[in-house]
């Protein structure tokens, strides 16, 4: 039955029943993950599960969007790997504090509006690329734990019929019905299975041993000095811009599946403060994870009491049943995340392939290319953000025009249109006949807009060459800010700012220069 939970500042319809067991089973399914990086990032493996346990907790408290979930990632752990080959796990603890800090700062100062400078082609391979990454390391699942071989003959038919009747009923169940989330029926038929009928496959404790106690209060070991803070703080810048940028684009992700709407800076500072709370508390840090975010949401959980549960269970897990989830089968989980990863996938993004711009398919490409390679989803990001603004510049830069026409007094107009910035500057001024132009000229603005100090510095070069040769120059229709601009620059620019009698949209000035 469907009751209200007021939980802190947000009133959340809850549906207690899918809640509870979407929780369930997304906390099976964060064990071999949080196990995998920790040991990714060469820390114990209660570090990563610990982390799971914090960050998961605080974040489904105070996060800015209900249902997602958060733990450690292999995006963090990438990145802290090499510090904790040099300076050890107490290095590592501390980052995680820093980073912290850092987040919160990033969400009080308001920056989560930043998220918006992604663009969509950026966000498909983002996705697209992600759930490349998910399936490819669902294949360690298909070797041999102690020869690191491919299984062949009998071991590899058991894990492939079990891992293809797991996205079976997965992908079957919810046609039946959808009282249980298909995901954890799934794991539970493939665990029935493995026990009753005695199947000697892979197990959660074959890979690591999940059994230990509450997460311990420890503050790091490490001298307090300004060499130590000189060898953490680019760690922690790093740890924080890839936490900030996963777990804000997987809220982004999370709002167009929901069709609603997170708050990106209460998100940020839930995160900083869940780092700093995990790094008190020996956990490696983390950030949102996508695919367990998606089991949740797929399985019908849109509040924040499926993740309270989640990371209250993986504890319990840690704590009480590790003897029992040490027994689960890997093809379980292995197949619920190749499930994960198809739904992640966003195909439409193939369909639509040949009806978008070339460069749009460029980026989208490039961004899931690197991801991939690189595993690295912040510099993923971050090249294609930064290949999308230069392809805008390019092409606004092509934008500029010029009107040109002489009045019944002789004077030439131009009237320009598109944006004079940095970019268009060059092809602004390869529009004007200085030499053969007569001996007053206007510059219209009224479409468009002076934008930085390089089309301040356009206008300025102008209007040098014109007085050079004796002519006058006026320039109309400027709006607010750029009047603001060139009064600014008033040893910079020197020319006759019209007042248009119509708009009122400037001032009058004299030319001040001979």
């Amino acid at each position: 039955m469907k009751q209200y939970l007021n939980l802190f500042d947000f009133k959340q319809e809850v549906d207690y029943k899918t809640e509870v067991l979407s929780g369930l089973t997304v906390a099976m399914a964060l064990v071999p993950e949080a196990i995998a990086f920790a040991l990714i990032a060469g820390l114990s493996p209660l570090t990563g599960l610990y982390a799971a346990f914090s960050m998961g907790l605080i974040t489904s408290i105070f996060g800015g969007r209900p249902g997602m979930i958060s733990g450690a990632t292999g995006a963090v752990a990438v990145v802290i790997v090499a510090l904790a080959k040099t300076h050890g796990v107490e290095y590592i603890f501390a980052t995680v504090i820093l980073s912290g800090l850092i987040q919160m700062a990033f969400g009080y100062l308001r920056l989560g509006k930043f998220i918006r400078l992604v663009p969509h082609p950026v966000m498909y391979g983002f996705v697209n690329g992600l759930a490349i990454v998910i399936f490819m390391s669902q294949l360690a699942q298909f070797k041999d734990l102690g020869t690191g071989q491919w299984l062949t003959g009998a071991p590899l038919m058991i894990m492939l019929g079990l891992v293809l009747l797991t996205m079976l009923i997965i992908w079957g169940f919810p046609k039946i019905t959808k009282v249980i989330p298909s995901s954890l029926m799934a794991i539970l038929v493939i665990f029935g299975i493995v026990a009753f009928a005695g199947i000697d496959t892979t197990t959660v404790g074959d890979i690591a041993s999940i059994k230990g106690g509450f997460p311990p209060f420890h503050i790091p070991d490490l001298p307090y000095t300004l060499e130590s803070f000189i060898v953490i703080l680019p760690y922690a810048l790093i740890v924080a811009g890839v936490g900030l940028i996963e777990s804000l684009l997987t809220l982004n992700l999370v709002d167009e599946i929901t069709e609603t709407k997170g708050r990106s800076n209460k998100e940020a500072v839930a995160q900083g403060f869940a780092n700093l709370v995990t790094g008190f508390f020996s956990g490696m840090g983390g950030c949102a994870m996508i695919g367990q975010s998606l089991i949740n949401i797929s399985n019908g959980a849109r509040a924040r009491l499926s993740g309270i549960v989640a990371s209250v269970m993986l504890l319990v897990f840690v704590m009480f049943g590790s003897s029992l989830i040490e027994k689960m089968p890997m093809a379980a989980l292995t197949g619920l995340m190749i499930m994960v990863a198809i739904g992640t996938f966003e195909w439409i993004s193939l369909r639509i392939i040949n009806k978008m711009p070339k460069h749009d398919i460029f980026v989208g490409m490039l961004v899931a290319l690197v991801t991939v390679v690189f595993h690295n989803l912040a510099l993923a990001v971050l090249i294609g953000v930064v290949i999308s603004a230069l392809v805008f510049a390019w092409e606004s830069a092509k934008r500029i025009r010029a009107r040109k026409y002489v009045d019944e007094n002789g004077v030439k107009h131009y009237e320009i249109y598109g944006p004079l910035f940095f970019g268009s500057t060059t092809t602004f001024a390869s529009k004007f006949d200085v030499l053969n132009d007569p001996d007053e000229v206007i510059i219209d603005f009224e479409e468009s807009k002076i934008t930085d100090m390089s089309a301040i510095e356009a206008v300025n070069k102008i209007t040098e060459r014109y007085l050079k040769v004796g002519k006058k120059v006026h320039l109309r229709h400027l709006s607010k800010d750029c009047r603001r601009l060139l009064a600014n620059a008033d040893k910079v620019i020197d020319v006759n700012i019209m007042e248009d009698p119509t708009y009122k949209v400037a001032v009058d000035y004299t030319q001040y220069k001979d």
